[in-house]
């Protein structure tokens, strides 16, 4: 089970807050640092100093970082045009030497769209369908040949198809409760599935539809990862968990039911359950960003228990 690190910086963070988590989660072994793709806080925060933007954020991470995976989780697919998203994500790899990796989504929070003028489409879906087609499809052109791609919402003609990531396939993320339309562009385009904070068993019956909607597409079972997004909330002792709720606005019962909350050893049996249900990759949001000493503690007592798969 791989252990990621996935940040909310609308909710208030600087760049230098940021730089400082990436680098504990190099030093502290996790696997990757990813964060969210939003211009808006959500709920009764401030969201000082004011938002960040996700590839800018991971640009200037991918020159201070060595090891670690970067990503989105997930880019909103409303905010920036696939062409120019080839772009970016490509650039950042290459900045990366190769660690780099893309959550896509549709976009959803509509607040924040109409906060900073930025179009919100009735349809979404088949807007991230060729979204995905495109971004993959230059990613894929041969370099000296161009791409053309004609669609209901967006057109290239003669496109040179450059740059190129560094990465011969850079990882697409796709994730979503969807029952029908999201397993089938999972199936198609995603190297790894995200269930974002479901239940064991909602995740086992989603995990099911992704796999059923691979095989329809003839993938292999195992060719897309499977992974879980859930708030985390670990205590040396019960006062060091109720501290860290409240720290982010939280109760101890609801974090238990609705993440992964508790002791170490709890949560490392929650985890557990999670890969039983077919889990392989489990991103720990994490909402109290100055709060280093957590961290350590996850990677010194929950990640070191848990099998490397």
């Amino acid at each position: 089970m791989d252990l990621r690190i996935f940040t909310e910086p609308q909710q208030g963070a600087t760049y230098d807050t940021l730089l400082t988590v990436a680098k504990a989660t190099e030093d502290l072994g996790f696997d990757a640092f990813f964060r969210s793709d939003h211009y808006l806080k959500m709920g009764d925060v401030s969201g000082l100093p004011g938002p960040t933007d996700a590839w800018i954020t991971l640009a200037g991470l991918a020159r201070e970082t060595k090891r670690i995976r970067l990503g989105t989780l997930m880019t909103a697919g409303t905010f920036r045009l696939p062409g120019v998203l080839a772009i970016q994500v490509a650039q950042v790899d290459q900045m990366s030497g190769g660690r780099v990796e893309l959550g896509l989504g549709a976009g959803w929070y509509e607040e924040e769209h109409k906060a900073y003028g930025i179009p919100f489409p009735k349809e979404k879906i088949g807007r991230l369908e060729e979204q995905l087609e495109i971004v993959t499809g230059l990613w894929a052109t041969e370099t000296g040949k161009t791409y053309d791609f004609h669609g209901t919402y967006y057109d290239l003609t003669g496109s040179p198809a450059l740059p190129k990531p560094a990465q011969a396939k850079v990882p697409v993320l796709i994730g979503g409760t969807g029952a029908t339309r999201t397993p089938r562009l999972a199936a198609r385009f995603a190297d790894e599935f995200n269930m974002p904070f479901g239940s064991v068993e909602d995740s086992e019956r989603q995990f099911g539809r992704v796999r059923d909607a691979a095989a329809e597409a003839g993938r292999e079972a195992d060719a897309i990862t499977l992974s879980n997004a859930l708030v985390v909330c670990v205590g040396k002792d019960d006062q060091e968990v109720v501290r860290r709720a409240a720290a982010i606005g939280r109760e101890v019962d609801e974090l238990k039911a609705n993440g992964l909350a508790g002791s170490p050893a709890e949560v490392v049996d929650k985890i557990g359950r999670y890969a039983e249900a077919g889990s392989r990759r489990m991103y720990l949001q994490i909402l109290d960003l100055d709060d280093l000493d957590h961290l350590e503690l996850i990677s010194g007592q929950v990640q070191t228990q848990l099998p490397r798969l």
